[in-house]
């Protein structure tokens, strides 16, 4: 998607319509103009002049956020009260859930299989195949909240990714 480069604050309407589009924007800001206030994750700004170098970075960043790649290396993390936080978001697990997410943000972004996570779900030991499909099922919804997505990856287990709401709003 392309950035649109915006001038701060001539150009004023132009970066209100552009929002309302979800468009991504890069404010060039006047000299003696005020730094604008920016909430929305699809807008940066920079101070003009400015380097073409710095331009591009930031042209950079904004692409992949509105593509849904990640801009940061940080990951999830879990509190011993079961909030997850990721993000400026969070979300609160129930016990099992809590020991589910645990053991996969343990392996982050790699596969978890089904009989570890059952002994993490359950240390005094799993109530069955189902009661694992229904917890994961459960937990896929509540960790789509905060952008992570769990994958099956078929014969083998789970995998706790990040992916971007962003993505499936453009």
């Amino acid at each position: 998607m392309d950035v649109a480069l915006v001038r701060w604050p001539a150009e004023r309407s132009e970066r209100d319509r552009l929002s309302v589009l979800r468009r991504p924007r890069l404010l060039l800001v006047a000299p003696d103009a005020p730094a604008p206030s920016v909430e929305d994750p699809l807008e940066d700004w920079v101070r003009a002049p400015v380097d073409d170098i710095d331009v591009r970075a930031r042209v950079d960043t904004l692409r992949r956020r509105a593509a849904g790649v990640p801009t940061t290396t940080e990951e999830p993390s879990l509190d011993e009260d079961g909030v997850l936080r990721w993000h400026g978001r969070w979300v609160s697990l129930p016990p099992v859930e809590s020991r589910l997410t645990r053991a996969l943000l343990d392996r982050f972004g790699a596969v978890v299989g089904r009989d570890a996570l059952a002994r993490a779900g359950w240390p005094e030991g799993a109530p069955g195949r189902n009661a694992l499909d229904v917890h994961v099922l459960r937990l896929r919804r509540r960790l789509g909240d905060v952008g992570l997505a769990i994958r099956t990856v078929r014969s083998r287990g789970y995998l706790l990714e990040s992916y971007s709401p962003y993505a499936r709003e453009a």
